[in-house]
C-alpha cells in the first residue's frame, strides 16, 4: 500500500509550494497529476505553472488540452489517472480516500498539500488524517519549518 504524505504549509502558499514539489517528482522521470475542487483553482494553477520561474518549465495540461495520457503533468478535478501518474498531488480539499479506491490510485505516492493558517483546510487535513489511518494506510505528516524547510511530525503507523 502506497504511503501517503501530508504537508502542512506554514510559510508559503500552496502556489508556491507545489511547484518546486512537480519539480522533483518530475526530476525522477515520474508523471504526475494535481487534483483540485474547482476549475477556478485549476485555471489558476495552470496559468501559474506556465509562469512560475523563468529559467524552468513544468509541462503540464488539462483536459481540455486533450491527450490526457501524454501529459507528465495532469491537472484535474476528477478521480481519474489518465497518464498513469507515479506521485498524485491532492489540493484544495480535493478527497484523497475516493481517489485512491478506484482507478485514479497513483503508482508511488500521494500528497495533501494544506495552508495551516486556513482553519478550513487544517481541519479538512485533519479529518482526512483520521479517515485515511482508520483505513489502514500508511501516513507521514510533514510541518513546513521557520526556514521554509519539512520537518517530520508524525506517522502512521507509529514504528
Amino acid at each position: 500500500m502506497l504511503e501517503i504524505a501530508f504537508y502542512h504549509l506554514t510559510r508559503a502558499t500552496v502556489e508556491q509550494t507545489l511547484p518546486t514539489l512537480l519539480e522533483r517528482t518530475r526530476a525522477r522521470g515520474w508523471r504526475a497529476i494535481v487534483q483540485a475542487t474547482s476549475e477556478a483553482r485549476l485555471a489558476k494553477l495552470d496559468a501559474d505553472l506556465w509562469s512560475y520561474r523563468p529559467e524552468s518549465f513544468l509541462p503540464h495540461g488539462t483536459k481540455t488540452d486533450g491527450a490526457q495520457e501524454t501529459q507528465p503533468i495532469y491537472l484535474s478535478r476528477e478521480d481519474d489517472n489518465p497518464n498513469d501518474a507515479e506521485v498524485r498531488f491532492f489540493i484544495e480539499g480535493a478527497r484523497i480516500a475516493r481517489a485512491l479506491a478506484g482507478a485514479g490510485a497513483p503508482r508511488e505516492r500521494a500528497a495533501l498539500i494544506f495552508d495551516g493558517r486556513d482553519e478550513a483546510e487544517l481541519a479538512d487535513a485533519r479529518a482526512q488524517w483520521k479517515e485515511l489511518r482508520d483505513l489502514g494506510y500508511s501516513l507521514v505528516y510533514h510541518q513546513q519549518s521557520e526556514s521554509g524547510g519539512w520537518e517530520e511530525k508524525a506517522r502512521e503507523p507509529k514504528s
